[in-house]
């Protein structure tokens, strides 16, 4: 699962770069995309961190990192849907980070229960 979900975040990541390429300029787009932007890479980064954790505190701290990024991001994506035309795209990446959420809120509440 674990190589499953790098694959998806990644990809979403991916997804995310892309739709931001096309939001136009200004200076509230600008704020906004550089926000998610960097809560959007961190969500990856995190768990790829995590992969690699020494104990399970260090591994439940970096997903606890990307679930927060991830829900970080969420709200960045809500408001650029909300005051960008292109909403469509956005709700597509807002589904499936939806679902990242959960995913990665999953583990950290199954890392918990096993400490």
């Amino acid at each position: 699962m674990a190589r499953d979900l790098d694959g998806r975040i990644y990809t979403w990541v991916l997804k995310l770069l892309r739709y931001l390429k096309t939001v136009p300029r200004s200076l509230p787009n600008d704020v906004i995309v550089r926000q998610v932007l960097r809560s959007g890479t961190s969500i990856g980064a995190n768990y790829i961190e995590a992969q690699g954790a020494s104990s399970r505190k260090d591994f439940s701290n970096f997903v606890q990192h990307s679930f927060k990024s991830a829900r970080e991001s969420a709200y960045w994506l809500q408001l650029l849907s909300d005051s960008y035309a292109d909403a469509e795209h956005a709700k597509e990446l807002r589904l499936e980070l939806s679902e990242l959420i959960k995913i990665l809120g999953a583990i950290l509440v199954k890392t918990k229960v096993k400490k």
